[in-house]
């Protein structure tokens, strides 16, 4: 026997026009991170004696047993330099999300066309197939957006703390909370005598979305009943997709006296091996 009942969640309904923008944003970060492509490939070439020396310093490490540090630098290099440029699996997606919304276009005419007309059997037997097709290009629409998610990487988020001028005082506690759709980051934190903040949780990976915005809310937290919110507001995400880190100062509250202070980093995933792109003479075994 049942107790209570369970309500269905509302059907998801596609979004077009914001898949654009956010397709538009991830294309122009994936160029960018192709022209790093290209300048890290010319800078390789050039110093590819350098190169050489390095891979015979590896080498003799490995031989000798020693363990030698390798550059930040060339670490960073190589770490882009094994990304593949270019995600063209988004763009095949892309192709296909918009052969389904020129068929759903095309079904929801036919809809209204027939709706218009007489009521006959035939009429009513190709308003339900017209009905059938648009509720399937509305499903396939939906799937492809989740697809596209799935290849859209992620945002390395780091707190780098509040910002409050005279606002912030020793011994202040406050309550950040983000939310990106179902994901959250909840963190709290407290400013020292010495000005300086600590805080519970410093980095959180948000996985972006197409239809979302990042909401960010600040409470100060002064006794158990007691919490003032400081301020809440909406960021758009689009303009994160950007091969280098970058550093955001969101105002929390309508005067702009408190700002939030984050570095957000995109990293575009691959979910396909890279090939090496070195000589296998090198044998460099890098951890990204």
């Amino acid at each position: 026997m049942f107790t209570g009942s369970t309500k269905l969640p509302p059907a998801k309904t596609p979004q077009p026009e914001r898949l654009d923008e956010v397709y538009a944003a991830l294309r122009r970060g994936l160029q960018a991170k192709t022209e790093d492509y290209v300048a890290v490939r010319s800078y390789l070439q050039v110093h590819q004696l350098e190169l050489d020396s390095l891979g015979h310093q590896v080498r003799e490490n490995k031989r000798n047993g020693r363990l030698k540090l390798i550059s930040d630098h060339y670490l960073h290099f190589f770490g882009i330099f094994l990304m593949k440029p270019l995600s063209f699996q988004v763009e095949e997606l892309y192709d296909a999300y918009c052969i389904q919304r020129r068929l759903r276009d095309g079904a929801s005419k036919m809809v209204a066309a027939f709706n218009s007309a007489a009521g006959s059997k035939e009429a009513r037997e190709s308003q339900n197939e017209a009905n059938r097709g648009y509720r399937e290009c509305t499903e396939h629409m939906c799937s492809l957006e989740s697809e596209i998610e799935s290849q859209m990487g992620e945002f390395h988020v780091k707190m780098k703390g509040l910002a409050g001028f005279a606002r912030l005082c020793a011994g202040d506690q406050y309550e950040v909370l983000m939310r990106y759709g179902r994901q959250r980051w909840r963190l709290r934190g407290r400013v020292e005598v010495s000005n300086k903040q600590i805080w519970d949780s410093e980095e959180y990976i948000f996985l972006p979305l197409v239809t979302e915005l990042l909401s960010i809310k600040v409470t100060e937290l002064k006794s158990l009943a007691n919490h003032v919110v400081v301020g809440s507001v909406s960021c758009e995400m689009l303009d994160l997709f950007c091969p280098l880190p970058q550093t955001l100062a969101v105002d929390i509250n309508d005067l702009g006296t408190v700002k939030l202070n984050l570095e957000v980093t995109w990293r575009y995933l691959n979910r396909q091996t890279p090939k090496p792109l070195l000589s296998p003479k090198h044998h460099l075994v890098l951890v990204l």
